[in-house]
């Protein structure tokens, strides 16, 4: 039974991660721009070691956000080598980022589902028990 929870467990948060990774990158750029080869580092250190993406991986989405409009790009020059792309939210990505975390990350702030998730850690993740 441990072993079946183990990979339920794995698979949720394979995807839930995924999707987590759009707002630890907002995150990172809404406090200055980055340049992506040094974002993987600093998503796996705020996101306390629970997601890793690769600079491809990083680099797609940024593609992606730039194609929407949530950010921009600029040339920076390089003291090792070619000019760097730097990458900085747009005003509509601000608003974004702020509407997502109202929405999906405050709730957790709400005394009742505090609640709950205490109940959750103090059963040790065994409802009922």
């Amino acid at each position: 039974m441990a072993e079946d929870v183990d990979q339920l467990l794995e698979n949720w948060e394979n995807v839930y991660k995924k999707g987590l990774l759009t707002f630890w990158l907002l995150l990172l750029l809404n406090e200055k721009p980055h340049y992506p080869y040094e974002m993987d580092e600093a998503v796996w250190r705020i996101s306390q070691g629970t997601v890793a993406a690769d600079s491809n991986s990083i680099y797609r989405a940024l593609g992606r956000f730039e194609t929407m409009g949530i950010v921009t790009v600029q040339l920076q020059e390089s003291n090792s080598g070619p000019s760097r792309k730097y990458y900085q939210l747009t005003e509509t990505g601000k608003e974004l980022l702020g509407r997502f975390v109202e929405r999906n990350i405050l709730v957790f702030e709400n005394p009742e589902v505090a609640e709950r998730i205490d109940q959750v850690l103090q059963n040790g993740g065994k409802n009922g028990a």
